[in-house]
């Protein structure tokens, strides 16, 4: 039991500043690197020191509001934990409008606020090792990145969603690919996580290329014009945070890769992520890549200050690309390049809703979800969008005059429903607990290559430290 509870603490503390980075519309996280660093050293502390921290997580996630709230609650009631408040808690409040409104008029929602992604992991953490749910709420936003491994370590902490009379197909397959487990539904989809490839117009067009030069490229052609753009505006066509570098996995993706074979990282021997990196080198060393020194240099300098003539990331990057109002109209989105030519698609970052073992009104939580954000209701949805920025995953709620709109800021493209369609194509591959781990150490390896240090040999040290760092011989 050790082991899981020391392994789950080190992925939550990995992942405390990764809010918006998994899907949020807010500043995703700043340093997931020294976050990282933070998570090992805590391993090394021993079973009291991961007991304690799981404690004082659960405080911090307000699980005593939670559980008070819990007490209240009546035939109609369900409490939520969920965290960002411009972002998750507006899809929620849309969600439990559209129920009163249409289902049950005497409903009531018990939003508690958690103040970022990693409370309520620890939360369940605690309440795993344990073996007290006693002080979970009915539903948790869970990350899909970890949500497989919880449901292993830690079965009877969630209610499956088998009986809510979802009509899956409506979903992306690899959306569900997250939170299917044993072939059960646990997880009703909220946040669209779809990658996009935003580029300026304008300063492709003053390179002599348009939006359609950009679509089904190969990612030599995509260097050869971001050299062209970098000579006509000295704009980069590319910018990344180059701590927590998440072009590696999105590249991969797009070409139905993953970084993992059956729980193992595969770098040395993985042909298509040796070519990855040497092409993100490539790119940072010929004025097409910019490679950000953190977060804040990623979206306050590159994005908003105006150095770049293109953006990709997970959707929620958007509203990072609009702060910048004299550049609206300006922008469009087309998917990603691939190495051989032909639309690439990814996904970077997004959550699901659970259900928890200690809900004592699981029908109804399933009625709920099953009758908002599980039926692609456009009222739950055209709302998250409205007032929230959430992006459905419903193919059927992406048929609303809402989502058909054109979007001003990207001239006039209907941004939101080509998004939701993009996202039915993405390939899905394995995950791995060990995501953010694999990241910093790729990252790692591909700022040492671009100061000229050997590509295979970074590599594979690359994949010798995160086995290290998994206990893998």
């Amino acid at each position: 039991m050790k082991k899981k509870i020391v392994s789950l603490l080190l992925t939550a503390v990995m992942t405390a500043s990764l809010v918006a980075g998994c899907g949020s519309s807010a500043a995703p996280a700043a340093d997931s690197g020294a976050a990282a660093d933070s998570g090992a050293a805590a391993a090394d502390d021993g079973a009291a020191a991961d007991t304690a921290a799981a404690d004082t997580a659960a405080a911090d996630a307000g699980s005593g509001d939670a559980a008070a709230a819990a007490s209240e609650a009546g035939a109609n009631s369900l409490t939520v934990w969920a965290w960002d408040a411009n972002f998750n808690i507006p899809a929620l409040k849309a969600a439990e409008a559209d129920y009163k409104a249409n289902v049950d008029p005497d409903f009531t929602l018990n939003i508690v606020e958690q103040s970022q992604s990693s409370d309520v992991e620890n939360a369940i953490t605690l309440a795993g090792s344990s073996g007290d749910y006693s002080a979970l709420p009915d539903i948790v936003l869970f990350q899909d990145h970890y949500i497989q491994r919880y449901v292993a370590d830690y079965p009877e902490a969630w209610n499956d969603m088998e009986g809510a009379g979802i009509d899956w197909s409506d979903f992306g397959a690899e959306k569900l690919s997250y939170s299917t487990i044993d072939g059960k539904h646990y997880g009703v989809p909220v946040d669209n996580g779809t990658a996009i490839m935003a580029y300026r117009v304008d300063l492709l067009e003053q390179a002599g290329y348009k939006l359609d030069d950009m679509t089904g490229i190969t990612w030599d052609k995509f260097i050869e014009v971001g050299q062209a753009v970098y000579e006509k505006t000295g704009k980069y066509l590319l910018c990344m945070d180059g701590d927590g570098n998440d072009l590696i996995y999105m590249m991969m993706q797009a070409e139905g890769q993953s970084q993992f074979q059956n729980g193992v990282p595969v770098f040395v021997d993985n042909p298509t992520l040796v070519q990855v990196v040497e092409l993100i080198v490539k790119m940072a060393q010929n004025n097409v890549l910019y490679l950000a020194n953190d977060w804040s240099d990623y979206t306050d300098q590159a994005i908003q200050g105006d150095m770049v003539a293109g953006v990709m990331n997970g959707n929620w990057i958007i509203p990072t690309i609009e702060q910048v109002g004299d550049n609206s109209g300006k922008w469009e989105i087309t998917s990603l390049p691939t190495i051989k030519g032909g639309e690439g698609y990814a996904a970077n970052g997004g959550s699901s809703l659970y259900i928890t073992g200690n809900s004592k009104n699981v029908e109804l939580a399933q009625k709920f979800l099953g009758a908002t954000f599980g039926a692609g209701s456009t009222a739950t949805y055209d709302d998250a969008l409205k007032n929230g920025g959430v992006i459905t995953c419903s193919t059927k709620a992406s048929q609303s005059a809402v989502y058909q709109e054109g979007v001003p800021y990207f001239n006039n493209q209907a941004i939101y429903s080509k998004i939701v369609e993009m996202g039915t194509h993405v390939p899905v591959v394995e995950q791995s607990d060990y995501h953010y781990p694999a990241r910093q150490v790729l990252a790692t390896a591909i700022q040492n290559a671009i100061q000229g240090a050997d590509v295979q040999t970074e590599i594979a040290q690359a994949e010798s430290d995160l086995k290290f760092e998994m206990g893998i011989n």
